[in-house]
């Protein structure tokens, strides 16, 4: 109501009968602010005469009137305030509302008019008004109408649901204290105290710790960060684009101008991410700037004043109070240079933890951007590294930046002040840091370089391969081949480990510059030195100390952030998948004449520049269509359906797909979640719809069979499952979500002939769950061809022939043979390629479904709720770090080296300590005629005595870095050699980003965190000693007050450990869970992308960032809390050492006095340092203590047996007998196999069959010795397994495993690791296994690149690869687990023969998948439940008519 003609409410009925009855603003603001005020106005004057007439005598002022009045010119001033900022505010509304501005105006008035009343009424003594009373009464009663609409206007404003949200959320949250901190409570870091005495009196967990501030969230610092990034990115296209243009069309670059050019776009790519990360958070840091500049104001201050304490001294008249006033100053200046670094250092982490926050976040966002093209150029690995590694150097940038420009303005301040102490002799010390900085400038250059180029490409190097090692770890133990990859692990670390010595050594080089230093400053003779020029010189070069220490640290962590930006540039700028590759539209309403699916004339290529990997392609598929796509391996069906989900490069046409998309991949992607997430992926739970879609992809069975049905955890990539179980949750993922366009990537190569009859029937088919719905199906199962409404058929990228299954029979072309071929060979349709069984417990290659927690705990009772737990969570062990850690540590070192670096350290402090006192006896040296005494004696001296301590220095650093050298390399083989031991059920319950955690970041922090740590501590405890030691000798008196700090020291350091070691491990833990978060969101982001899940996964990789840096940040505020308050304590030396001095004015001289006061100066310094560097190395050995973690887990049988008597061609047989054969997944658990008793006889070929969980593939795994024997042996060729090295049995024998897993590195690495074949060997075994032509076709041919898991060749090309191992290897006993899943018919017949005549004398164990395979074996074994059933040859067990024949009836075949 911004006009007054709704003056009064027209009728009060309305306001009577609402739920929220209000009176209108114009009446609010006139009538009831009018009222008291006419009541006043008009009775004032009679009252006033009143007064006038009745005069009590006058009464004296007392505080009540003074408040009185004080408070009613407060009122009035609100008015007067109000009146203003209408006037300001509301400028624009005024004419339409004068009323609301003479309101308060005559409010005003009226109070200064009863404020004027009440001393005319003391004055003529009435003490009590009534008349003013009433006046009172009246304005509370007519304010409170407006006072609660004004509190309803707010209710309504603020308190929205939202609000009302977070007050409940902060209401249950642990809000962080610094908001509410006083201000002398933030400077000093008080707020902190609370949870450093928590952490004290129990180890703290992560629920004491404080949420994050809103400021500090990854929602918020993205939301801004990631648009700003946005537009950087846009600028450099727009720059890529100028340049390609600038180039004549046709023409190519030379190669040195295109790489140039790269360099440039990565050059600018990491300047345009720092200017973004400065636009976000530089004015932040610039706070902190503007305390670092004071607190070099007050550090400069302090020499000054000490050289005036000198001269006080010196003068023997001067007043006593002087002495103490200047000893107070340096107190004062002291403590003030500590605030103020303290809260720089505080906003430099803040900055830092908030940049981390922000690359994490953007690196996440762009992984599910990313196209192919530009995927396939980074593994998993170094995305990895780009989170952990170089979001570190970011962060230490932050902290460092400063450093690089305030370093040579603080030296050039401490020369200057130098020369004015000592005139021309500062030059010598001038021409020194002259020299001094070239020098360390070539260093610092030369160690980036080392570590930079040199040191991370193989720590990257390292990490790729351990990913891949934990990814294939399987495959490692069917074919013994750890070994292998263990040598090639400690190839890269040795590299490394090379690099990181050459850039210690360097390091200790430029350390030596500066403690010579102090030697030539003094070198010139015509000067004499008394105490005044000596020690304030002195204390000037501990200043200068700092920043020439700082300076190469700086250069040289500037120059690695640097690198660091420009990776990271160079990932966040790769190219993006691109929106308009498909042009997605709702689906329109109307019958199903509609196509849901169009390409129109598509070419289509994986990369820019890439071949095309799809030509010419047409497509219309009507809504509501099943469409099947077949072709050879590699014939582009894969590629068909990315192109359909835009993974892939649209050269030209054009893509149109209707509606949503639910996408089945190829290889299922399992998320490390309950069975149950995996299938609801994000959306709410529908129960019936959820049992109708579990049903349909025939997986109540298998739940039934695991530990806790549904909310049984999957291990990562779904490690506890086998391929049918992984492929049947990957298709009801897709089911549940009802989409209208369904993309299946051959779904039902990877389960059962029954079980994808099943699935076909019930979900895919014309009368599955999908029935309406558009559906594209790759697939080698020529059953399911009838009943597709259109078939594509695929050669080379190009569909050559589609129509129903009748028209292309009709047709007679390619198809039509390709059918009649092998439909006629056995009268019947043959079901292609129904690869491998869905066994659950016991199926396929894989230890478990039931091994569900670590071994160590096999022992005990599982308590049922714990039952479908399988990965162990990273755990934060609690309380101090045990000595047994730093016994290891040095352990490893051992003591023959350890004891002569004390040696070392005493020595140099020695040296120091004398160089330090005979500069005091010098100063104190009488001046004859103009000068002193023996000058070149003690300039000899005071030389030598510095060469000395130059040199201890170079040796205990030097020392000290290759003991850490040779620690790490102990503690990395001991770690690589426990993992590789451990058995596989250790990794199915240990998260692979645990483990690469370990690998990447604890192994890096003992390369250099630790020795660095300890470097800096030995180094400070000793110039403690030496400190205490001269200050004592000056003034004994000391003592008294050392000794109490030293105490109150201790006690405080103990506080501050023991928060702070649990808050390291909380946070190191924390950060697992994001490594594996991203680990596996690079892996499926092809999955989430086609489900539109990526806001959801950001949101979950926000949570994890955010949980980390919980525990970050108070990690480092604890560091300050405890130097704040420590820095204190330590400038009381400084105040004790300077009164006693002047209390002993004429006891001591100005020699020994400039000595103690000058180093009790350093001591503030050193107590920090000593305990920041004794904090980082218990810190940084809960490292040691993460890393030996793993020595304690259950590990497997020894490899090999020393001594043993194995003759070198066993098997030459090959007869397999069981004996009363039992097998367990797990103490406790039921036997998946229960008295198996069975003779395999030589060359026998034997098929196991069984519905799932039958324990079909638990066979293949005993004789493997994967899991140990409950009960009975296994003999091969008449010797028990059990008593041989695993290597020697998982050699001798070959499987042919259902994940076909390569490894990044050449083709000739993956078949052949150990180098044992010839080249002729291997060339034969790829034409047997008929890759021949495509690898002499590859331009590097054996040598060709295999990508990070072989994502360069396709599926079933990878399964030929494993194939053509076997081959290689030769064996007399091969196990084939499901071998051909992924292949098409022709080249499986292939497959087939060439496994018949090529493993003819061998013993074949065939776990079948598809009976026609096995329909020529020897024998067939039936297993149900752990038992076998049925035996016999294949013929006789169809007559009998028992589980076999109904297994084949199913399938067809009977």
């Amino acid at each position: 109501s911004r006009s007054c003609h709704q003056f009064w409410p027209l009728s009060l009925y309305p306001i009577w009968e609402s739920s929220n009855p209000d009176l209108t603003q114009c009446f609010q603001n006139t009538v009831l602010v009018w009222v008291p005020c006419i009541y006043l106005w008009l009775l004032a004057p009679f009252y006033c005469l009143h007064l006038y007439c009745h005069d009590r005598g006058r009464i004296q002022m007392s505080c009540l009137c003074s408040s009185k009045m004080v408070l009613g010119f407060l009122l009035a001033s609100f008015g007067f305030v109000e009146f203003f900022y209408i006037l300001l505010e509301r400028s624009q509304e005024i004419h339409q509302h004068m009323v609301f501005l003479l309101s308060p105006i005559i409010r005003s008035m009226t109070v200064i008019l009863a404020l004027c009343i009440i001393q005319l009424e003391r004055m003529r003594g009435c003490r009590s008004s009534v008349f003013l009373f009433l006046f009172w009464v009246l304005a509370v009663v007519c304010s409170l109408v407006p006072l609660r609409a004004k509190i309803q206007l707010a209710m309504d404003e603020r308190f929205t649901a939202k609000t009302t949200v977070s007050l409940v959320f902060n209401l249950l949250q642990n809000p962080c204290p610094v908001k509410d901190a006083s201000f002398l409570s933030k400077i000093l870091f008080w707020w902190f105290t609370g949870l450093v005495v928590k952490g004290y009196r129990t180890p703290l967990a992560a629920e004491d710790l404080w949420t994050l501030r809103k400021e500090d969230t990854s929602q918020q610092i993205l939301s801004e960060l990631h648009q700003d990034w946005t537009a950087e990115c846009a600028k450099i296209q727009k720059q890529e684009k100028a340049l390609a243009s600038g180039v004549a069309l046709g023409s190519r670059l030379p190669d040195q101008a295109q790489l140039l050019r790269k360099l440039q776009k990565e050059q600018s790519s990491g300047f345009f991410l720092l200017r973004a990360l400065a636009r976000k958070f530089g004015p932040y840091f610039l706070t902190g700037t503007l305390c670092i500049i004071l607190h070099d104001c007050f550090m400069f201050a302090i020499p000054q004043v000490l050289s005036l304490l000198l001269a006080f001294m010196r003068d023997e008249d001067a007043p006593l109070w002087k002495g103490y006033f200047y000893a107070t100053l340096m107190f004062l200046l002291s403590c003030l240079q500590s605030l103020f670094n303290h809260q720089y250092m505080y906003t430099c982490f803040t900055v830092g933890m908030r940049v981390k926050t922000a690359v994490m976040g953007l690196v996440y966002r762009k992984s599910l951007v990313i196209n192919s093209a530009a995927r396939r150029t980074c593994t998993v690995g170094e995305i990895v590294n780009l989170v952990s590694a170089d979001t570190q150097k970011l962060m230490d940038f932050v902290v460092y930046f400063n450093a690089v420009w305030l370093a040579p303005i603080e030296i050039v301040l401490c020369l200057f002040f130098l020369w004015q102490h000592l005139g021309p002799s500062a030059l010598a010390g001038i021409a020194t840091v002259i020299l001094i900085f070239p020098l360390n400038g070539f260093i610092a250059k030369k160690r980036s370089k080392l570590q930079v180029t040199i040191q991370m490409k193989f720590m990257d190097g390292r990490i790729r391969l351990m990913n891949e090692i934990l990814n294939g770890i399987k495959i490692l133990k069917f074919y013994a081949w750890e070994k292998a990859f263990l040598e090639q692990v400690l190839g890269y670390r040795e590299k490394e480990l090379e690099a990181l010595k050459k850039s210690q050594i360097l390091y200790s080089i430029s350390i030596i510059s500066f403690a010579m230093f102090g030697v030539y400053v003094m070198l010139d003779d015509r000067n004499v030195l008394d105490a005044q020029k000596v020690f304030v010189s002195m204390a000037l070069i501990n200043i200068l100390k700092t920043p020439l220490s700082q300076l190469p640290f700086a250069i040289s962590t500037s120059m690695q952030a640097m690198v660091s930006l420009r990776r990271l540039g160079k990932y966040l700028c790769s190219e993006e998948l691109k929106v308009d590759n498909v042009s997605k539209s709702p689906l329109s309403s109307g019958c199903s004449p509609f196509s849901d699916v169009v390409i129109d004339n598509g070419t289509f290529s994986w990369s820019a520049d890439g071949p095309p990997c799809l030509k010419r392609i047409n497509i219309h598929v009507p809504r509501g269509s099943l469409v099947a796509v077949v072709g050879h391996v590699g014939s582009g069906k894969s590629s068909l359906l990315s192109a359909m989900l835009g993974e892939t490069e649209k050269r030209s046409g054009r893509v149109v797909v209707k509606g949503s998309v639910a996408y089945v991949p190829q290889q299922a992607w399992i998320q490390n979640a309950t069975v149950q997430d995996n299938v609801i992926f994000g959306r709410e739970k529908l129960k019936t719809w959820y049992h109708r879609v579990l049903e349909a992809c025939a997986l109540l069975p298998d739940l039934d069979i695991l530990p806790a049905g549904d909310a049984t955890e999957i291990g990562e990539k779904g490690l506890n499952l086998s391929g049918g179980q992984k492929q049947r949750v990957s298709l009801a993922r897709a089911v549940y979500r009802t989409a209208d366009v369904y993309l299946l990537d051959d779904p039902l190569s990877a389960v059962d002939a029954h079980v994808g009859q099943h699935i076909f029937d019930k979900v895919i088919g014309p009368k599955g769950v999908l029935r309406d719905k558009t559906r594209i199906l790759v697939t080698h199962g020529m059953s399911f061809l009838p009943q597709a409404d259109l078939i594509l058929v695929m050669v080379d990228g190009a569909i050559t022939e589609s129509g129903s299954y009748q028209e292309l029979l009709s047709r007679h072309g390619a198809f039509a043979d390709f059918i009649h071929t092998f439909a006629s060979t056995d009268g019947f349709f043959i079901t292609l390629t129904f690869g491998s069984s869905t066994f659950s417990r016991g199926d396929t290659n894989n230890s478990n479904l039931q091994n569900m927690e670590p071994m160590s705990e096999a022992d005990q009772e599982q308590v049922p709720e714990d039952l479908g737990k399988l990965t162990v969570v990273d755990k934060a062990r609690t309380g101090r770090v045990k000595l047994e850690m730093y016994k290891k540590y040095f352990k490893t070192i051992s003591l023959a080296i350890i004891i002569p670096i004390v040696f070392l350290y005493a020595f140099q402090q020695g040296a120091s300590l004398t160089y330090n006192y005979w500069l005091s006896m010098w100063a104190d040296d009488p001046v004859v005629n103009g000068t002193q005494l023996d000058t070149d004696l003690k300039l000899t001296v005071f030389g030598a005595l510095g060469f000395a301590q130059g040199i201890a220095i170079f040796g205990t650093t030097v020392a000290i870095s290759l003991c850490g050298i040779i620690a790490s390399r102990h503690l990395h083989m001991d770690l690589l050699n426990n993992v590789l031991h451990s058995p596989m059920s250790f990794f199915e319950c240990t998260p692979s980003g645990n483990l690469l955690n370990r690998f990447a970041k604890e192994i890096d922090a003992i390369d250099c965190m630790v020795p660095d740590g300890l470097k800096m501590m030995l180094s400070y405890v000793f110039k403690l000693m030496e400190v205490c030691i001269i200050v004592m000798m000056a003034t004994p008196f000391a003592a008294v007050i050392i000794l109490p700090l030293a105490f109150l020291y201790a006690f405080v350091q103990s506080f501050y450990v023991a928060t702070s070691c649990q808050l390291r491990r909380l946070e190191a833990v924390s950060r697992s869970p994001i490594y594996t978060h991203f680990n596996e969101t690079v892996q499926g982001a092809g999955v989430i992308r086609a489900f539109g899940e990526q806001s959801r996964f950001i949101l979950q990789a926000n949570k994890r960032v955010d949980c980390n840096q919980t525990s970050y940040f108070p990690r480092f505020v604890a560091t300050r809390w405890l130097a704040v308050n420590l820095e204190f304590v330590g400038n009381v030396v400084v105040l004790a050492a300077a009164i006693l001095s002047v209390i002993g004015k004429n006891t001591l001289s100005p020699g020994i006095v400039g000595l103690a006061v000058s180093h009790s100066l350093q001591v503030t310094g050193i107590l920090s340092w000593i305990v920041r560097s004794w904090t980082d190395v218990e810190n940084n050995i809960v490292s040691v203590e993460r890393v030996s973690e793993y020595g304690e887990t259950a590990k497997e049988a020894s490899w090999s047996i020393e001594g043993s008597s194995l003759p070198l061609a066993w098997p030459q047989r090959g007869t397999i007998e069981f004996q009363d054969y039992g097998l367990q997944y797990r103490k406790g658990l039921e036997l998946a196999l229960k008295g198996i008793t069975l003779h395999i006889h030589e060359k026998e070929k034997v098929g196991i069959v069984g519905r799932t969980g039958a324990g079909k593939s638990s066979l293949a795994l005993g004789i493997f010795r994967i899991l140990e024997a409950a009960k009975g042996k296994i003999f091969v060729d008449g010797i028990n397994i059990e008593d041989i090295g695993l290597h020697d049995l998982r050699s001798r024998i070959t499987i042919i495993p259902q994940d076909p897993v390569l490894f990044s590195g050449s083709l000739r690495m993956n078949l052949d690791p150990f180098d044992t074949y010839t080249d002729e060997e291997v060339w034969s075994s790829l034409e047997l296994a008929h890759l021949k032509n495509f690898v002499s076709n590859l331009p590097d041919k054996l040598n060709h690149e295999c990508s990070e898991g072989g994502e360069n060749l396709s599926l079933g090309q990878r399964q030929l690869v494993c194939l053509a191992r076997a081959l290689l290897r030769k064996t007399k006993i091969l196990v084939l687990d499901e071998a051909t899943a992924a292949v098409d018919l022709e080249t499986d017949t292939l497959i087939q023969s060439t496994i018949r005549t090529q493993f003819e004398d061998c013993t074949v164990l065939t776990i079948a998948h598809r009976l026609n395979t096995i329909m020529d074996y020897t024998r067939v074994i039936v297993m149900d439940r752990g038992h076998i059933s049925e035996m016999d040859s294949p013929a006789n067990l169809i007559a009998q008519r028992g589980q076999f024949y109904r297994m084949c009836r199913e399938a067809g075949l009977v």
